[in-house]
């Protein structure tokens, strides 16, 4: 099967055009459609529906995606491989990791592992659980740094605990205190994050039969904290995700205390590229020690 056929079918799939795929790969239109019936013609299969208005995968082409996906990254393998054993490191890492991950242990990671291995290209995409998820499943992602829930679909290597706290606004009642019962969020227009889908805090409702009033639904943290400085309710969020938010709201332990597990989920590790091995040693040694989980 060829590399440019394949590299073709999947920025088709990606644009849902066959120019758009064309001007990525910086071929012709008509080069790339080739490429792709050529393809569709040595599986046996039609990959995708054309119209006027562009492209779009059929169940078989959707089903293909990751196999292909997955087909061009071995191949990457292969060449970052050779490299290596001519005492050359190149290729590239992709990174999938929740916000608060990215802007505080990764770049202290990154910048270790960059020291030794310069010529790899790290990109990083930061989203939340069920974007991440999906692109390890779509092999979208070498890896990914997240918090645990079950089901945990991946390999799971442990990383760290952080403690999930309770955002409140400064003025109330329960400010002054030296903690703030779980019970207590039912008495608050509460504020979820990850578009209300976020699973470590639902746990918790379900785990304790609590039933918050949920007015508010954010993308991310910083979102939801802003809310809560101005007094639009409270959440419940990692410190991690808080640390760097001091001002004009109250963090306070929750009771009884609650604690979620970072990690780096991989789809196989027989499957990883070098580079991903190579970041995965190095997550793992680099951690903040104050974070780690002493028993990797």
């Amino acid at each position: 099967m060829e590399n440019s056929r394949c590299r073709a079918f999947l920025e088709c799939a990606e644009h849902g055009s066959v120019t758009a795929a064309a001007d990525a790969l910086g071929y012709t239109p008509s080069a790339v459609s080739q490429l792709v019936t050529a393809l569709e013609k040595e599986l046996g299969l039609k990959l995708f529906r054309r119209s006027p208005k562009g492209v779009s995968l059929t169940a078989e082409g959707e089903a293909m995606v990751p196999a292909i996906r997955a087909y061009i990254i071995r191949e990457k393998e292969i060449y970052q491989t050779a490299e290596e054993l001519k005492g050359v490191v190149t290729g590239s890492l992709t990174i999938a990791a929740y916000p608060s991950v990215a802007t505080s242990w990764l770049p202290r990671i990154v910048r270790r592992y960059k020291q030794d291995y310069s010529g790899i290209q790290i990109n990083i995409k930061e989203s939340i659980r069920s974007d991440i998820i999906e692109m390890l499943e779509q092999n979208k992602a070498d890896l990914a740094i997240f918090a645990y829930s079950d089901p945990m679909p991946f390999e799971w290597i442990p990383l760290a605990e952080e403690e999930i706290i309770a955002a409140i606004p400064e003025d109330h009642p329960l400010a002054g205190a030296k903690s703030f019962p779980i019970k207590e969020c039912e008495k608050d227009d509460f504020i979820l994050g990850s578009w209300g889908k976020e699973r470590e805090i639902l746990a918790i409702f379900h785990q304790y039969h609590v039933h918050p009033k949920i007015k508010y639904t954010t993308y991310d943290t910083p979102a939801t904290l802003a809310l809560v400085r101005m007094g639009l309710g409270i959440s419940f969020v990692n410190e991690l995700s808080a640390r760097f938010w001091e001002k004009h709201l109250v963090k306070l332990p929750l009771d009884p205390p609650q604690y979620i597990q970072f990690g780096i989920a991989i789809p196989s590790r027989e499957n990883m590229t070098s580079a991903a091995r190579k970041f995965l040693d190095y997550a793992v040694k680099y951690m903040p020690e104050e974070q780690k989980i002493t028993d990797i």
